[in-house]
């Protein structure tokens, strides 16, 4: 009887101590579930908000003369009718207005002249006829100085449209030709982000791949567009091939003129099996990871894929829902227990 106390004693003694062995033996680590997950192919580009090139409209001063006053600035938001540059007729542009007047008088006289001589058959029919075509030219050539406004003495050029200036040619006090530019109107609706990408990237960007555009200096306002057009030369100056992106409802995102961007470009996607980057490993045999079977580690060597931020597609011997070593995989070697540790 005192023996099998005694055994029994001894028994109780060593459990805890074999518990322990066995722990020592084993290797603490996290696990997750093999899914399946959604997995993008990116490509990441910098850019510049920029006015939409279609539609920006050249405004040119119609006749030569002196700038009175420039009433807008460089980046300002006008309406359109708003008044954006005065200029006071050239003398020698309204004196030529003078002349085509006088021209169109003496035509109009010439030709109820002739229309009298022909009346009483004192001139012939190809006088007359020159005669009206003389008065036509006069009157064309008056009519194209007057809509230049070259018959008045000052003139202000106005917004044809809601816009932003996006250049200004001409300044206060300057005199100007005839047909001078003075400034460029950008449609304030029709915004782009204008992206640089490599030249060997070029092949794999198609119009209409979706992009994320973020705001350098503001990531929180992220803008879902697609991509317009792609170009088909390097830029000479950023040694790079630009792709516009056309941005959806620009009110609604305030964003100026020349803001710098980041765009994430989608040139892939597709669901695969995937886990987080933490459980691939890698060795002079390649890519590999662990499974867990019964309590054990096992080694399974993988194919990797597309990548994201949290998550690596993987191939090989695996199957979805078999549970994936992500934690604690550095330790282990085929075949080692394992135990499973709180997060």
């Amino acid at each position: 009887m005192m023996i099998k106390f005694l055994l029994g004693g001894v028994l109780l003694c060593w459990l805890p101590f074999a518990a322990l062995a066995e722990e020592a033996q084993s290797v603490a680590v996290q696990t997750v579930p093999l899914a399946t997950h959604s997995l993008a192919h990116s490509l990441t580009a910098y850019g510049v908000l920029e006015a939409d090139p279609d539609q920006v409209i050249s405004l040119s001063l119609p006749h030569a003369g002196l700038i009175e006053r420039v009433q807008v600035r460089l980046g300002q938001k006008v309406a359109s009718g708003d008044p954006l540059v005065s200029i006071a007729t050239a003398p020698q542009a309204r004196m030529q207005y003078l002349q085509a007047k006088s021209a169109v008088d003496f035509a109009r006289r010439e030709f109820k002249r002739q229309q009298q001589l022909f009346s009483e058959q004192l001139a012939t029919q190809a006088q007359l006829d020159a005669a009206r075509r003389d008065l036509a030219d006069a009157k064309a050539s008056f009519d194209a100085m007057k809509n230049r406004g070259q018959g008045l003495a000052r003139e202000i050029l106005r917004a044809p449209m809601d816009g932003i200036v996006t250049a200004m040619n001409v300044s206060q006090g300057q005199r100007v030709a005839a047909e001078t530019n003075a400034l460029l109107l950008a449609a304030q609706d029709k915004v782009i982000a204008r992206l640089g990408i490599e030249p060997e990237d070029v092949a794999s960007i198609q119009a209409g791949m979706p992009v994320l555009v973020k705001p350098v200096f503001a990531p929180q306002l992220a803008i879902s567009s697609k991509v317009r057009d792609v170009h088909a030369m390097v830029d000479p100056t950023t040694h790079l091939v630009e792709v516009l992106v056309a941005i959806p409802d620009p009110e609604r995102h305030p964003l100026a003129l020349g803001t710098r961007v980041v765009a994430t470009l989608t040139l892939a996607e597709h669901d695969a099996l995937a886990v987080p980057p933490s459980a691939v490993l890698k060795d002079d045999k390649g890519s590999y990871l662990f499974r867990v079977e019964g309590g054990k580690a096992k080694r399974v060597a993988v194919t990797t894929g597309l990548e994201s931020r949290d998550y690596v597609e993987v191939a090989g011997d695996l199957a979805a829902g078999q549970p994936i070593v992500v934690s604690g995989n550095y330790e282990l070697s085929d075949g080692m227990a394992i135990r499973e540790a709180k997060p």
